[in-house]
């Protein structure tokens, strides 16, 4: 879990180091805004679900992290539209977002069939 707490902290800091590559223009700024926002809402989010009360608290704060890592796929696949200089990059970083995406999902599932499981 620690390696995950880490990959989130650093996909963070990946897509600020992008950020702050980006030519500066309206659409530029707007997207980066949303994603700025997003990408670093995957690690806060996913620290707090490290700390739920319940398997129930547990997935609903996972919940979140999938759609801010959603999210984040989006911006970054809007981005690499308008800035094809910066497609190694932002495709690395989609690469991240879509792996840590399915992660989460894949957990939220696993939490799922472990609570049914337990409920039955």
């Amino acid at each position: 879990m620690q390696d995950l707490k880490q990959r989130t902290f650093g996909f963070a800091v990946a897509v600020a180091r992008l950020i702050q590559e980006l030519p500066f223009n309206t659409v530029n700024k707007a997207y980066a805004n949303q994603l700025i926002r997003c990408s670093s809402s995957v690690g806060a989010n996913y620290r707090a679900a490290r700390r739920a009360k319940s398997d129930a608290d547990f997935i609903h704060k996972l919940k979140i992290v999938e759609e801010e890592a959603d999210e984040s796929v989006y911006f970054l696949e809007l981005l690499l539209i308008f800035n094809p200089g910066l497609s190694e990059q932002i495709n690395y970083l989609i690469n991240e977002a879509t792996t840590l995406l399915r992660i989460f999902v894949a957990s939220i599932k696993t939490t799922r069939s472990n609570l049914n499981k337990n409920s039955g």
